[in-house]
């Protein structure tokens, strides 16, 4: 089977995650709550909505506002990161998470005209 790097991933939020289970997706949101093993944390999305995130080995670093996570959807709407990658707003630029849900919701509904997949190399 292909990693999850070499497979096109959509970009989704939390009302869309029972849709693309066993699928690889891309899912932004700002830290909500991290378990205090590093193993799992919670993002919400920009309606607010929670998704939770399980990593294979815990985290080595303080996991603080909005995160963009690479990972597959479990039978449990668990996203199963692969990777993630802190977007840092100590430099005056602020990531508006609700604007970004509402291109999400655009894209989705007419992905003729938006290839809404993400294609990483890993």
């Amino acid at each position: 089977m292909a990693s999850v790097y070499e497979l096109p991933k959509t970009r989704i939020n939390t009302g869309m995650l029972s849709q693309y289970i066993s699928r690889p997706v891309c899912f932004v949101g700002r830290v909500h709550k991290v378990n205090p093993t590093g193993k799992s944390f919670t993002l919400a999305d920009g309606e607010g909505k929670h998704a939770s995130v399980e990593l294979s080995d815990p985290l080595d670093e303080e996991l603080s506002g909005i995160v963009e996570v690479i990972g597959m959807v479990s039978n449990k709407a668990t996203i199963m990161a692969t990777a993630y990658t802190i977007f840092r707003e100590d430099k005056g630029t602020q990531f508006d998470l609700e604007l970004y849900n509402e291109g999400l919701k655009i894209i989705h509904e007419f992905p003729q005209h938006y290839p809404f997949e993400v294609k990483t190399s890993g």
